[in-house]
């Protein structure tokens, strides 16, 4: 009998040891903020990115799937390029997890763009995906009037019938 405990502990010793211990390698979650400078509801190249001393504010929150108890929840800025980055120490199996827009250093965009507010990101390892970095639709936010020239622009992405 004992040897067969024995047997087991040490089939079972490793497998707790990597269990217990955190990923060397954390998840980065990359994304860009930007502001919809033709109020298009989508980028166009007059779209400009989110940056400054304070830049914009972004959440990356992550929930059970089952009770939608927030389980994960980290703030990051953007950068002098209008990029975030979010290091996540822990695999999120089975979890949603979010990243979503909190708010704007910019006074003149600073509404939310429906429907281009938060981004789903996948945050396990177990999904066959090789790399640490996760990838987030970019999120964006709306001027307040649209700028001079984005008729020029809207004209481009008008169809036309021949």
């Amino acid at each position: 009998m004992s040897k067969a405990v024995l047997l087991v502990v040490l089939c079972f010793l490793p497998v707790l040891a990597i269990a217990a211990r955190p990923n060397k390698n954390p998840f980065v979650v990359r994304g860009r903020v930007y502001c919809d400078t033709c109020l298009a509801g989508f980028e166009t190249p007059a779209s400009t990115y989110i940056h400054g001393t304070s830049g914009a504010v972004v959440r990356l929150e992550c929930k059970d799937r089952r009770t939608m108890e927030l389980t994960y929840s980290h703030e990051a800025r953007t950068d002098s390029t209008g990029s975030y980055k979010i290091l996540v120490n822990e695999d999120h199996d089975d979890q949603f997890c979010d990243a979503m827009l909190v708010r704007s250093s910019q006074l003149r965009c600073s509404n939310v763009s429906p429907g281009h507010d938060r981004a789903r990101v996948t945050l396990t390892r177990f999904n066959g995906i090789a790399s640490d970095d996760r990838f987030a639709n970019n999120m964006g936010f709306l001027r307040d009037a649209a700028m001079p020239g984005c008729a020029d622009i809207m004209k481009l992405y008008q169809e036309t019938e021949d």
